[in-house]
């Protein structure tokens, strides 16, 4: 090659490493996000103590998925084990955290999905089992369904050895307390008297890119505070709350699941990416910065692409949220 043509060569490979999305291109080993819920969250109602908790448990929560990423481990391992973490935390609205419906009751939500196969799996209004990330897996893994609710995933998880518990077990006093004060402003409402809701949202998630280049994503919710007549959010919708395919992103959201589920918000970020050629970060930005702002949708998701960069959008006050890669770990709450 000419001394010219090298130079002319050069040029256009430094600009085009320049250019916006040139980070797009680059692969990490592995990867790791996670989130522990959106919404209200307040630097003034944030002692030191209560923070640095929650940091704590989302670093103890990706230490568990990392492992199992730099030991060589799938990416249905990691997402699985990571989410078993945060619900067994009683700071997250999942598994032993998770919130009272208006009976009084812990209805436990979840989803799974792999984005090698794009198969996928999960249950909704479980009362009676440990960790619903891990009966969703096997609704995916076990059975030629999606989705299970009720006393039939309950029925389902016994017969295939999972973990059970008495109803009791998921009762923490903060949820209890939150459901008496949400009764209180329903209350006050229906009386026609001035009630401030301080309008909550919890969830956890796990979207992992391996070493081999397969996505994963996980879901797993106890709801919202004072929920009525079995509703489900987006949380077990596939597409809605979780998505993964190996082609474009592994998607993990947390909000208020009426707007994600009406604006398909983990299928539409990977449809950006797939129709529109968005990066990661541009096709992620659009739906909640954008799209879910303008509907007046609160929330927001993580997500890893296939080469393993990472995008954690929200448009509320806080989300607990972190990620982990060789040699880099962050883990934040504010903005």
């Amino acid at each position: 090659m000419s001394t010219s043509k090298l130079a002319i060569f050069t040029a256009l490979f430094a600009f085009a490493c320049s250019r916006p999305g040139a980070e797009q291109q680059k692969k990490h080993e592995y990867a790791i996000v996670i989130h522990g819920g959106a919404g209200t969250i307040l630097r003034e109602e944030m002692s030191p103590e209560k923070e640095a908790a929650y940091k704590a448990a989302l670093n103890a929560a990706l230490d568990i998925g990392e492992k199992i990423l730099r030991d060589g481990g799938s990416a249905m391992d990691a997402v699985e084990q990571t989410i078993r973490s945060l619900e067994d935390n009683p700071l997250f609205n999942a598994g032993k955290g998770a919130v009272f419906n208006h009976e009084g009751k812990n209805e436990l939500d979840a989803s799974f999905m792999d984005g090698v196969t794009r198969n996928a799996g999960a249950v909704g209004g479980v009362t009676i089992v440990k960790n619903p990330i891990t009966l969703a897996r096997a609704v995916m893994e076990q059975s030629p369904h999606v989705m299970l609710t009720g006393r039939g995933a309950e029925a389902f998880a016994i017969e295939n050895g999972i973990d059970t518990v008495a109803p009791s077990y998921f009762f923490t006093q903060e949820r209890w307390d939150a459901l008496q004060r949400a009764i209180a402003v329903e209350k006050q409402k229906e009386s026609g008297k001035p009630a401030k809701s301080n309008h909550k949202m919890g969830t956890v998630g796990c979207v992992v890119r391996d070493k081999q280049g397969n996505l994963a994503a996980g879901t797993s919710t106890g709801g919202m505070t004072n929920k009525r007549w079995n509703r489900l959010g987006d949380s077990p919708v596939i597409g809605a709350g979780t998505f993964a395919d190996n082609n474009t992103c592994a998607i993990s959201c947390t909000g208020h699941g009426e707007f994600f589920i009406r604006y398909v918000v983990a299928y539409d970020v990977a449809a950006l990416m797939e129709y529109k050629n968005l990066s990661l970060e541009d096709a992620a930005n659009t739906v909640v910065m954008d799209k879910l702002v303008k509907a007046g949708g609160e929330g927001g998701l993580i997500a890893v692409d296939k080469n393993g960069n990472v995008a954690m959008p929200f448009n509320s006050e806080g989300m607990y949220r972190g990620y982990s890669r060789p040699g880099e770990r962050v883990v934040e709450i504010y903005k």
